[in-house]
């Protein structure tokens, strides 16, 4: 075994779902995999049966067993309780307040290596502006940004962070593993479902420059 990742609406699932995350992500550990989380926090999960107050009691517990973390400022506050920006972003394509909440992050759960999340600036339906970010060991790595026609927006994030960790897993330089990642989520949007309908020269060639218009 060399990853194992899961997420928070996993985690919302039940009173059971959060502990076999534990429970899988020590046996990962012990076979000297890499462990990653999605933070993905939705309030209307875990106000089913637990709420903010039970999230937090278990998602922290996850993420001591963390080496990644994916999510944005609002999954980090709601998530893991850490605090808020106190400057607001001139843009939702600003990575500022994202990297600065990592400080806050990294004193909470020392053994966290990798922060990242993605940028999206909704100007319509179908009209997005795209980035990515990541802070690595100390490190700050931005993608660049590119304008989207959306097909369907779900499973951009996801998108990201197969593609980032595509990136990390065959020993890409971290500027350009967040560069595939960038791009395999930007792809995504523009096929149909939330699954990936792209191949892997595609999401290199987008990364490197190309046209987020499917060659078939």
């Amino acid at each position: 075994m060399r990853w194992f990742h899961s997420g928070g609406i996993f985690a919302a699932l039940s009173e059971t779902t959060g502990e076999v995350i534990i429970e899988g992500m020590k046996a990962a550990k012990a076979q000297g995999a890499i462990v990653s989380f999605d933070l993905n926090y939705r309030a209307k999960l875990w106000g089913l049966w637990g709420g903010a107050e039970k999230a937090q009691s278990i998602v922290k517990r996850i993420v001591e067993n963390v080496d990644i973390i994916v999510g944005n400022e609002e999954d980090l506050q709601l998530g893991l309780g850490v605090p808020g920006p106190k400057v607001e972003a001139k843009s939702k394509l600003d990575p500022s307040t994202f990297f600065g909440m990592i400080g806050e992050v990294v004193k909470k759960f020392p053994q966290v290596k990798i922060v990242a999340t993605t940028l999206r600036e909704v100007h319509s339906t179908n009209r997005h502006s795209w980035g990515a970010v990541a802070w690595i060991d100390g490190k700050t790595f931005v993608s660049p940004t590119c304008e989207l026609d959306i097909l369907d927006r779900v499973g951009g994030g996801d998108g990201y962070a197969s593609g980032f960790f595509y990136g990390l897993l065959t020993g890409e330089p971290e500027q350009e593993a967040v560069n595939l990642g960038w791009a395999h989520g930007a792809l995504l949007t523009t096929t149909p479902g939330d699954t990936t309908m792209v191949t892997v020269d595609q999401v290199r060639a987008f990364a490197k420059g190309g046209s987020a218009r499917i060659q078939r």
